[in-house]
């Protein structure tokens, strides 16, 4: 089967061997209802616990804090509407970099009354301060700011952002889901800051599909999305996935446990990486900012995004046109306008996200494929014109 070298790991990662093997027990013999008292409920429940206390313990939480959702998207929804039903409807803030799924259970909630402001970034996608501060003037209930961006891969930072409105006390969540396993993070300084809420998802850190977390001080109030059993405190009701967060535990303490080697490593193969494309005329997005070591946003004049990813997959090469999310949208990434990139040169941005098991050599062939591929459709371009 033809297989091409994966450079999207910021759309999902591959399976960690170490992680298919824990979880493997749960799909055989250990297939238990965690609520169920018997010896089978009672092992899923201990794998359970083990498992929390894994991704807590990753992030610098209390296990006590973490409450497993089916992944990130969920667990995003969970916060900003959850939040929402506990408090009168007022102002939610966001920045207008977001994942659709912070983006749209905030413009949701609108029909409920609740106004919503976007957050300006600047030209390398961070946060600007001076709007910022102008949404603070405005006392937003509800601030939601990613601590890593999914396109660009810019940082932010949240703990400085969260301590700007913590005398508002706005109730604040970051999408932590990229930055996760990437960067280093710690939920209790962040909590100190006045960061109240972070989301996490296994399968961009080596873990399986299917599991996420929401990470939350026990001070917020949450009106769940799914009533029934009670499960998660609560505030997620639904028989536990239990195979899948077993996997999200050891994944989670895996990718804490290997962060600053592979931190040094993804940025040394970016910066050969970079140095390609900019010998090649490539305008490379956020080039400017504290960025995840592994990411990469690029794009070259007159080429299109779509078609340059396409050709490249035929080659022997995956990488992605934006956020794997919106895919299907063949409309310029609403994060590159928001950087006040030009719309001709947002549809030629394609993300390279590199990952562990990448090579040096990888990346150098990728280069040469590039250049010739590029070659080619510029010919083609001057063809047509």
């Amino acid at each position: 089967m033809f297989a091409p070298v994966y450079f999207d790991h910021n759309a999902t990662t591959p399976l960690d061997a170490q992680v298919r093997e824990a979880m493997l027990p749960f799909l055989d013999g250990r297939f238990g209802n965690a609520s169920s008292r018997h010896e089978y409920g009672r092992a899923a429940r201990r794998a359970i616990d083990e498992a929390r206390q894994r991704v807590a313990h990753a992030v610098g939480a209390h296990p006590t804090e973490v409450v497993f959702t089916s992944g990130g998207s969920e667990a995003n929804n969970l916060f900003i509407k959850g939040a929402a039903a506990c408090l009168a409807p007022g102002l939610i803030a966001v920045s207008s970099i977001e994942h659709p799924c912070v983006r749209e259970p905030a413009r949701q909630l609108r029909k409920s009354g609740w106004r919503l402001r976007e957050i300006a970034v600047d030209q390398n996608c961070r946060v600007a301060s001076a709007d910022f501060q102008s949404v603070l003037a405005e006392k937003p209930a509800i601030v939601s700011v990613m601590l890593a961006n999914n396109e660009t891969g810019a940082v932010q930072d949240v703990a400085g952002l969260a301590a700007r409105a913590a005398s508002l006390r706005s109730w604040f969540h970051t999408d932590a889901v990229q930055a996760c396993g990437r960067v280093a993070m710690d939920f209790r300084s962040l909590n100190a800051a006045g960061v109240h809420a972070m989301t996490l998802s296994a399968h961009k850190l080596g873990g399986p599909k299917g599991a996420g977390a929401l990470v939350v001080d026990k001070r917020v109030e949450l009106q769940p999305l799914i009533a029934g059993g009670g499960h998660e405190r609560g505030l997620r009701s639904g028989t536990e996935n239990v195979a899948a967060i077993v996997g999200f535990g050891v994944a989670a303490e895996r990718a804490a446990s290997a962060l600053d080697q592979r931190s040094r490593e993804l940025v040394s193969l970016r910066a050969e990486l970079e140095a390609g494309l900019s010998a090649q005329g490539a305008s490379i997005f956020a080039a400017a900012a504290e960025r995840l070591p592994n990411t990469c946003y690029f794009a070259f004049e007159g080429i299109d995004g779509e078609t340059l990813v396409g050709k490249l997959d035929r080659a022997g090469f995956a990488v992605a046109a934006g956020a794997a999310c919106s895919s299907a949208n063949p409309e310029p990434s609403y994060v590159l306008l928001a950087m006040g990139v030009a719309a001709d040169q947002a549809r030629g941005a394609v993300r390279v996200s590199l990952g562990a098991n990448n090579t040096v050599a990888q990346v150098r062939d990728f280069l040469g494929t590039l250049n010739t591929t590029i070659l080619q459709l510029r010919g083609l371009t001057a063809l047509v014109s």
